[in-house]
């Protein structure tokens, strides 16, 4: 996945677990991750655009596209103009994607970790 300012608000550990285990090449693994990358960032900017006020939205994708990766400069844009809780809507947002992801990449008979409980 590319380096990005929002990387550090949840892990996606559980993810390469899974796509580790079930791609049967390195390009379906590639595959894989590419399309998480995609979902991921979509998802995140929709969050960021929803909460931040239209005014602001051109400024903020100039400035993302000028440094996406550095999560001070953004995360103080962002707090500035969108509040100081966008951090933890975004934690929420990207857990909440994981957990989407898990569920959309593990055999659906697989039994579930956090609930012992068979996904069939």
């Amino acid at each position: 996945m590319t380096k990005l300012f929002f990387d550090n608000l949840v892990s996606f550990e559980e993810v390469e677990v899974v796509i580790k285990k079930t791609a049967s090449s390195k390009e379906e693994k590639d595959e894989l991750w590419s399309l998480v990358d995609e979902v991921v960032n979509h998802k995140v900017m929709e969050k960021i655009l929803d909460r931040l006020p239209h005014a602001h939205h051109e400024e903020f994708l100039a400035l993302f596209h000028k440094c996406p990766h550095d999560e001070v400069v953004v995360f103080e844009y962002l707090r500035g103009k969108a509040g100081k809780d966008i951090e933890k809507e975004l934690r929420e947002e990207l857990e909440k994607i994981s957990a989407d992801i898990l569920q959309e990449l593990r055999p659906k008979d697989e039994v579930s970790v956090e609930t012992g409980v068979s996904k069939k």
